[in-house]
């Protein structure tokens, strides 16, 4: 068997490959996406009056007293960077991790000194990705006092939009009620959230 017959049917293979596994899937899987998870498939980018603000994948820094806190992030060089991914791999008995959670009891007691309630672990330390866009409904209604009384609106409206943004374990058991911190801000600032890929 000379090497051009055994050449030929390699090159075959290699061009058949090529084009199946990296154009034509790549293609079906995009345009499949596209049909049918449009949100998901474009970075399910969260917009307000036609402007992106954000991704609901990925968590934003918040501050002011009148809106929710998100996680801690330890991305650096700046908090939630997309680009580097990452958590503070401090051990539980680390120093610099109980330093780290005391200053976020502090801030979070300084910003509502008339709550009195342990503060949700989530809320005073970082994930392992350091982009959590999500916090659970006990860190959303641990807020909802200062939340209130700094927008001046019954604590019942931001309990009410709370339940409205909730959302549920994928198929009842996997993951916890959560709430996703961009998009319930959005809210209490009166805008309807809207989703780059939804279809009305």
């Amino acid at each position: 068997m000379t090497m051009q017959t055994q050449l030929r049917p390699a090159l075959s293979l290699f061009v058949v490959l090529t084009l199946a596994t990296g154009v034509f899937y790549p293609l079906a899987v995009t345009g499949i996406a596209q049909v049918l998870f449009p949100h998901a498939a474009n970075g399910s980018i969260v917009s307000v009056d036609g402007k992106p603000v954000g991704s609901a994948l990925i968590g934003q820094s918040f501050s002011d007293p009148k809106y929710f806190w998100g996680r801690l992030s330890a991305t650096g060089p700046y908090p939630y960077n997309a680009a580097a991914s990452s958590g503070s791999n401090l051990g539980p008995l680390n120093p610099a991790l109980t330093a780290a959670v005391k200053a976020r009891i502090d801030l979070l007691k300084a910003a509502d000194p008339d709550n009195d309630a342990p503060a949700p672990v989530d809320l005073v330390t970082a994930s392992a990705s350091g982009l959590d866009p999500d916090i659970s409904l006990a860190a959303a209604y641990y807020q909802v006092e200062r939340v209130a009384k700094v927008r001046d609106v019954p604590v019942e409206s931001i309990k009410a939009l709370i339940a409205q943004y909730a959302a549920q374990p994928v198929l009842g058991i996997f993951g916890e009620p959560r709430v996703n911190v961009l998009e319930l801000n959005i809210a209490l600032d009166g805008a309807q959230v809207q989703r780059l890929g939804d279809r009305h």
